[in-house]
């Protein structure tokens, strides 16, 4: 019995050594080999690459703002020479799979008499080149591909091998090879539908490469006919779509988004998105009343929370048209629905930020577009740097307001009596006493909801294991985070105390005094009350400050922004304040000049008074004779002074230079000579009293005339003097 099984197994043994041989071309071997690389090898490559695949797409993000691409992978740029290349960020499983085909074909190969007698070594050569494909290593690709062509011309598998070769050769940037093979594949009247389709795909993503709209438009139309693969029949129809608006042609755009939601296989995300299409197409305002309710529609279906972001803000975009406080509204719900999506966030606070500038509310425009600029990761595009450019010429405006409006508050109150500041004074602690009782109870209330075992009894007397239930454990914190970084509002970027949009609501005046209190003095009414200005010098010099803010505010609304009613109001203001002529005449004339514009009689009484109270004055003689005194007096004069000045720089006369340039800044005030004064008055004050005075002066230059090129010109030299002090 046992030498039977010996006998047995030994051949079996013997015969299963026989079958693995490559070398022998039988029945046996053939069917072993092919079986072993169908069923074992290329099996668990197979799968290695279909899981790779179902990480590539989690990962990958469409941006629905541009023109999708054909295929869905995002291929690192080249890098050149002498730089370095990206990291291979390509999940491991595509060096799996490629393992796994080489080792089908290392294995399992049987070249006999230069023909392959294993008919699954094909399908391994191309599981390789799918593999590299998608590691974004396309040269050794094409390599797998061209060898099965070339040695296995009559693989079952030779029309998908030529679109992976065709797909190849298209992002190796040789799309009229590509198209070309394509072509000649396309002339075999027997493939079947989804070759075609495939095939009609990767020409359509060659021609868009060479920005052959149309006939890229032509192959998805073709690919479209059949839906063997549901993804990418949704996703051509997407992009036939979007071709179609891109030409101008709406109506056939329409149709082939609304092919995509009637599409019932098609992903939810083509859906959703093809009617926001739809909805940037509308031309008439019975469609957009129709868009309206279909988009309120969509909001209201739970389905559609991962694309409320999108939606509010295609409402908003649709309501700005008609109804700017509604728009507002959507927009904000926009940002307010917590999306992942920065692009939505930046067109949202940028949407916002639009609509705030062309109400001229510029403290809140700068606000919403300082949102982007903090979050944006795109900061080369086009879009970004001209949101850059109108924050910059938004600085002056920010700047002077926030110093009007301290200003304005100072004085108010240095102007009451010391009963009415006493009132006032209390009446604000009072308040923070209420607000800071209920932001108490506010706590209290959430310690209660977030641990529903603890009874009140408990809660007062701080139990509860977790930090969040334990009531004198969370006051402690909140007291030490209050110690270390004061009173800090819940918004983005709360650590920076000094933002430029910090003051964008109507807070009370008392809130500016009180910025740097410690927690323990806000509720003493000494501490608010000594830090009221008493000095003459130092409340003419607030008075002096605020007044040049209401003139240069003046200016720029009337000359940049050309907002003729705010720099009237400026203007008004200023002159009831009385201050120094050097304000008072520019503010007058330019006062007179918006009138006139606007065909104000008070233009009338304003000519008069300047020509008769300030009759040597240069605006009384613009008024009189503007085209010569504008040619000689209003040039000239500023140049010449600004060389005279720059030449005692030169001959080294410093105290001079920043005698003359003070009384220089005072006689040209509001105009452009001013900043390179105040930058000549810098260097001279360097010359003359070091690193220190000179780095305070070049600050005053680049907070006082942002806008400038001796703004940047001082920054650059600060930085400079950073590395030596």
């Amino acid at each position: 019995m046992k030498n039977s099984f010996k006998i047995i197994a030994g051949f079996l043994i013997t015969l299963l050594v026989v079958n693995c041989s490559t070398k022998k071309d039988a029945f046996l071997n053939r069917s072993y080999h092919s079986v072993s690389t169908k069923y074992n090898v290329l099996y668990n490559g197979e799968e290695a690459l279909r899981i790779g695949l179902a990480q590539l797409n989690a990962n990958y993000e469409d941006n629905y703002w541009e023109c999708l691409p054909i295929e869905p992978l995002k291929v690192d740029e080249l890098a050149l020479p002498g730089m370095q290349a990206d990291p291979d960020s390509s999940p491991q499983e595509f060096e799996k799979a490629e393992e796994k085909a080489v080792k089908a074909i290392q294995k399992h190969s049987m070249l006999i008499a230069r023909e392959e007698r294993n008919n699954e070594i094909d399908n391994a050569y191309l599981l390789l080149g799918k593999s590299r494909y998608y590691s974004q290593r396309f040269v050794p690709a094409l390599e797998a591909f061209n060898f099965v062509l070339l040695n296995y011309p009559k693989a079952d598998l030779i029309n998908e091998t030529k679109i992976w070769q065709a797909k190849t050769q298209v992002r190796l940037q040789n799309e009229e090879q590509a198209i070309k093979s394509l072509r000649n594949l396309l002339k075999n009247k027997s493939l079947k539908s989804n070759i075609k389709e495939d095939a009609h795909t990767v020409i359509a993503m060659a021609y868009l490469n060479l920005d052959s709209l149309q006939l890229a438009i032509n192959h998805l139309k073709k690919a479209v006919t059949s839906a063997n693969n549901k993804e990418q029949t949704a996703r051509n129809l997407f992009i036939l779509g979007q071709l179609y608006s891109e030409k101008g042609l709406k109506d056939s755009s329409n149709i082939a988004f609304q092919k995509v939601i009637d599409f019932r296989k098609a992903p939810y995300k083509y859906k959703i998105h093809a009617q926001l299409e739809k909805a940037k197409n509308t031309t008439n305002k019975l469609d957009t009343e129709e868009t309206l309710v279909v988009l309120k529609k969509l909001v209201k279906d739970r389905d559609n929370r991962p694309f409320l972001d999108e939606l509010y803000y295609r409402i908003g975009i649709i309501e700005q048209e008609s109804n700017t406080d509604n728009a507002i509204s959507y927009f904000k719900k926009s940002l307010q629905s917590n999306s992942k999506r920065n692009l939505q966030k930046e067109l949202s606070y940028e949407a916002l930020g639009n609509l705030y500038f062309d109400k001229a509310e510029f403290l809140v425009a700068g606000a919403y577009y300082d949102s982007i600029l903090n979050i944006t990761k795109s900061e080369n595009t086009k879009r970004v740097r001209r949101l850059v450019r109108n924050r910059n010429n938004l600085i002056e405006i920010i700047l002077y307001e926030n110093g009007a409006k301290i200003n304005d508050s100072i004085l108010n109150i240095v102007a009451m009596s010391e009963e009415d500041r006493i009132a006032f004074f209390n009446a604000h602690i009072e308040k923070l006493k209420a607000e800071e009782e209920k932001l108490t109870n506010k706590k209290t209330n959430k310690t209660d909801l977030f641990n529903p075992n603890v009874t009140k009894a408990e809660t007062g007397q701080g139990s509860g294991k977790w930090y969040f239930y334990n009531i004198q454990a969370v006051g402690f914190g909140e007291q030490e985070f209050r110690r270390i970084w004061g009173n800090r509002p819940l918004e983005d970027n709360w650590r920076l105390k000094d933002k430029s949009h910090a003051n964008l609501g109507n807070k009370q005046n008392i809130e500016q005094i009180s910025a740097e209190i410690d927690n323990s003095e806000k509720f003493e009414l000494a501490y608010y009350l000594d830090k009221i200005p008493s000095e003459k010098v130092k409340i003419d010099s607030i008075v002096n400050d605020r007044n040049t803010a209401y003139f240069k505010l003046g200016i720029i609304y009337k000359e940049q922004f050309k907002e003729l009613d705010l720099a009237k109001n400026k203007f008004e203001k200023l002159i009831a304040f009385n201050p120094d002529l050097v304000l008072l005449i520019p503010a007058k004339y330019h006062l007179y000049k918006i009138y006139e514009s606007q065909n104000n009689e008070k233009a009338v009484s304003l000519k008069n008074d300047i020509i008769a109270n300030y009759p040597t004055s240069k605006y009384a003689k613009i008024i009189l004779n503007p085209n010569e005194v504008l040619a000689n007096d209003e040039i000239n004069s500023t140049e010449s002074e600004y060389a005279a000045i720059y030449y005692e720089y030169e001959a080294e006369k410093f105290e001079s230079v920043i005698e003359k340039s003070n009384l220089a800044i005072k006689n040209f005030h509001g105009e452009p000579i001013v900043a390179k004064l105040e930058l000549l008055k810098a260097y001279a004050i360097g010359k003359t009293k070091g690193l220190g005075a000179f780095r305070e002066a070049l600050e005053f230059v680049a907070l006082n005339y942002p806008n400038t090129e001796e703004a940047k010109k001082a920054l650059e030299v600060i930085e400079t003097i950073k590395l030596k002090l």
